[in-house]
Formats: structure tokens, C-alpha cells, sequence
């Protein structure tokens, strides 16, 4: 698809949006709620990698079936943009699984966030929990783009989702709904980010914007 030109500063994340989630706990008035769980790493429920700081424990982020998050070409030969894409995969994995568990002051969250940017994350899982709403189906993330500043301790990641199969499911009464008929199903998510003292990538902000991918 076409590309977009990268802002390294984001918005703030949304806190009300659209039915479907707003991938990375930020964004604007278009974000969703559909989202995938599963690629070859994440299907499994021990599933945690990432190889840009070894001998720092991560996380084990765990998502259920009914829930596929999956990473298209979700890959670098440049090994610094390689950490940043690890991490940032985590990071969008475990928002989607503070969501699942209904836990908004997720430590494993919290583990690829900074503080500010953690938050903003609190933010984004609340427009759910709050609602008694968790997400189910399947969410592609795909496109992935790295830039890094020169000094490569910051880094903008850019990527889209499809939400067209992924909805929310209310926890009480069990209504499923997707994208009102007409949405754009893609949306576009650029995170700030930042290497902090252990070499873990965490999100400082995130912005998304519906459309954007074809941009």
C-alpha cells in the first residue's frame, strides 16, 4: 500500500472513540475496536519475544483464542529497528490482553509503556473495561515502519490494522458488535518511542487515524 509520512510527537490517546479499539491505546476520533490475537509467536499463551535486550526478563503476555492478533512481514534487517519492532509487538499484545482480563493497571502494560505513556494506555483499556467490554475475532497488523532519530535512543513506529473482522463483546450480556456499516476498517497507528535504561523500547504516545493506510 502507499505510505504516509511518519510524525515522531503523538496525540494523546483517545478516551472515548469508536465501537472497536483503538489499537494502541491511542488516537482519534476513529478508532476501533476489531483485533486479531494470534501469529506464530503470540498463538501461544507463552509467548513474550523479543530479542532486542537480552538478559532483561519480559513479560509472558497471554491471549486467548478467540482473539487473533497477527504481525504481516513484521520484520528488519537493521537490528536496531528489529528491538523496536519486537517491543513494539509486545506492547500492542499486552494492551489487547489488559483489555481481555479486564485489568487496567496491567504491569505487563506498564513493562513497554512509559510513565506518560502508560497512562495514556490506562486511558484506552478503560473505554472498554468500563463498558464491561472485552474484544474477540481477528485484528492483521501489517506495514510496519521504523524511523529512528540519529542518536537511535527514539524511535517513531508506524503500522495499520484491519478491523474488519474483530469485534467487541459485551462481558454482561454478550452483544457482539463490529465497525458501524461505511467505516474504513484500516487505521493507520504512529507510537513515539523511546529506549529506556535496560534497552526495552516503551511507547511515550501514540495518535491513529482511521483511513490513513492508504495514504
Amino acid at each position: 500500500m502507499a505510505r504516509r509520512a511518519l510524525t515522531t510527537a503523538a496525540a494523546a490517546f483517545a478516551t472515548a472513540a469508536a465501537l472497536l479499539l483503538t489499537a494502541c491505546g491511542g488516537g482519534d476520533d476513529s478508532s476501533s475496536d476489531d483485533i486479531k490475537g494470534a501469529d506464530s509467536e503470540s498463538s501461544s499463551p507463552s509467548a513474550s519475544a523479543s530479542s532486542a535486550a537480552p538478559g532483561v526478563k519480559r513479560p509472558v503476555i497471554k491471549l486467548p483464542s478467540s482473539f487473533e492478533l497477527t504481525f504481516e512481514n513484521w520484520t528488519s534487517n537493521d537490528p536496531v529497528e528489529q528491538a523496536v519492532l519486537n517491543d513494539g509487538k509486545e506492547q500492542l499484545r499486552a494492551g489487547y490482553e489488559a483489555i481481555i482480563e479486564n485489568d487496567p493497571d496491567s504491569r505487563n502494560r506498564a513493562f513497554y509503556d512509559t510513565k506518560n505513556g502508560f497512562l495514556q494506555s490506562q486511558q484506552w483499556i478503560r473505554t472498554y473495561t468500563d463498558k464491561n467490554l472485552t474484544v474477540i475475532g481477528k485484528l492483521p497488523v501489517f506495514d510496519p515502519k521504523v524511523t529512528l532519530a540519529k542518536d537511535k535512543a527514539a524511535a517513531s513506529l508506524s503500522y495499520c490494522t484491519d478491523e474488519s473482522k474483530a469485534s467487541t463483546r459485551n462481558r454482561k450480556t454478550g452483544e457482539v458488535k463490529g465497525n458501524p456499516a461505511g467505516t474504513d476498517p484500516e487505521v493507520l497507528y504512529v507510537i513515539s518511542m523511546g529506549k529506556n535504561a535496560q534497552s526495552v523500547w516503551q511507547a511515550v504516545s501514540a495518535h491513529s487515524e482511521r483511513g490513513g493506510c492508504a495514504q
